[in-house]
């Protein structure tokens, strides 16, 4: 099968979605599948294009707003020629705009179906273009909404988000299907030379988190409650893998305390280092209101350190409370969270019962099982959409193809005067 993905997000930025993308995009190809990626340029994405013409990077403006995310600029006809020689079967969008917008139509143009995965709550992202705006943040769940509505089959990564989107108005088809881990792989990791190479004492207890360090990851309750247990926790150190704007942020904080010597701040890591860190850590902190799959937890859980978590969204549905880790109310107070953390640290044998039903959990999201669901899914949209697989353009009398173009561009300027309708609705009652 020759598949076709459009990502706002692909290496080398680091991010649940690239990751997400990316897995996928190896586990296909491993299984016999062509796959093509278009997604925005990066900085430092020469590495990734090289030799590999199954990627196609189209412009775009790097550091968005202040971000680490890349818009693309619109280039009219410069995904095409590539398409067209591709001939793929199938289209998957990997967000409801800019790239969501040319799958659309790409899919549109060559009758093919459409399948988007809804890897994110946009809602908590808008502060990169508004601020904190709760009118934004509702037309962007409109939106998100209305682009699923228009395509043949909606994944969720986890039940709670094909649970919440069902709810707010997704009629299309909707399957769950998280993003797979390599469970031998992060099991794999080398302690001692990760504690080496941060010089960190051997016998050091080790408190972790990995992932984006943004805003929307709710990262200054998570740091003051990790620097409130270690000032009565002796040896413990707390190691954060990541990158982002609120990095300072959590040097503050464990400053103001008098904690950023037993601080380590990594950086982004990958490969062979990511490995090593999950593997040194003894605990794993998550405190995060806005994933729809808590890929770091099963990484994590997948080198048997269990989790201390805020219910949430993609959370829930991995941190069994009292089984792999804690999973603690979503509005639990920092005070209560710190206690917990104390409260596991001082426990070795809950956390070595903890450790081995982490990695239990963590096989239950192997890669070979998610990308075998995946597979499926896609065989089944083409054998749902057969009057329409394999037609183009050069089947359609110019006439059509122009009516189709016109309906297609309707239809996407449409879904967004609806979410806005919607908003102005909401707004009125």
């Amino acid at each position: 099968m020759k598949i076709c993905m459009f990502t706002n997000t692909y290496l080398p930025h680091v991010g649940g979605v690239s990751r997400s993308v990316h897995t996928f995009f190896r586990d296909l190809q491993r299984k016999g599948h062509q796959v093509l990626i278009v997604a925005p340029t990066f900085a430092g994405d020469d590495a990734e294009n090289k030799d590999n013409d199954m990627i196609l990077r189209v412009p775009a403006i790097q550091n968005f707003n202040g971000s680490d995310f890349s818009m693309r600029i619109p280039v009219p006809f410069y995904i095409d020629e590539k398409l067209d020689a591709f001939s793929p079967d199938i289209i998957h969008s990997h967000h409801p705009y800019l790239l969501g917008d040319a799958a659309f139509r790409a899919a549109r143009r060559r009758r093919l179906p459409l399948v988007f995965t809804h890897h994110t709550l946009y809602e908590e992202y808008t502060h990169y273009v508004t601020g904190d705006n709760d009118n934004f943040k509702q037309f962007a769940r409109n939106l998100s909404t209305m682009y699923a509505n228009l395509c043949d089959q909606v994944v969720a990564p986890s039940k709670s988000i094909a649970d919440l989107i069902t709810e707010r108005g997704v009629t299309a088809p909707v399957t769950q299907i998280p993003t797979g881990v390599d469970t031998h792989f992060f099991s794999s990791g080398d302690v001692h030379g990760c504690k080496k190479a941060y010089h960190i004492p051997e016998h050091a207890f080790i408190i972790g988190h990995v992932g984006r360090l943004a805003p929307e990851k709710n990262l200054e309750f998570l740091a003051k409650s990790v620097a409130g247990s270690m000032q009565t926790l002796e040896d413990t150190w707390f190691c954060v893998a990541g990158d982002g704007p609120d990095r300072q942020i959590i040097h503050d904080i464990f400053t103001d305390h008098k904690l950023s010597h037993r601080l380590i701040l990594t950086g982004n890591l990958t490969g062979r280092a990511l490995a090593d860190a999950y593997q040194a850590m003894d605990l794993f902190v998550f405190s995060s209101q806005s994933e729809t799959q808590g890929m770091v937890l099963t990484e994590a859980m997948a080198a048997k350190t269990p989790v201390i978590a805020l219910d949430g969204p993609g959370v829930r549905e991995v941190v069994e409370n009292q089984k792999n880790g804690i999973l603690l109310p979503a509005d639990a107070a920092q005070k209560v969270f710190s206690r917990t953390i104390c409260d596991a640290v001082s426990d070795p044998e809950k956390l070595r019962s903890w450790q081995q039903h982490a990695r239990q959990t963590a096989l239950t999201f192997s890669r070979d099982a998610c990308v075998n669901k995946l597979v499926d899914l896609y065989a089944h949209t083409v054998s749902q959409d057969t009057d329409r697989a394999g037609a183009d353009d050069n089947e359609m009398e110019p006439w059509e193809t122009f009516l189709l173009a016109i309906r297609t561009e309707w239809d996407l300027v449409a879904e967004k005067a609806r979410s806005l309708a919607l908003l102005n609705r909401d707004d009125a009652t």
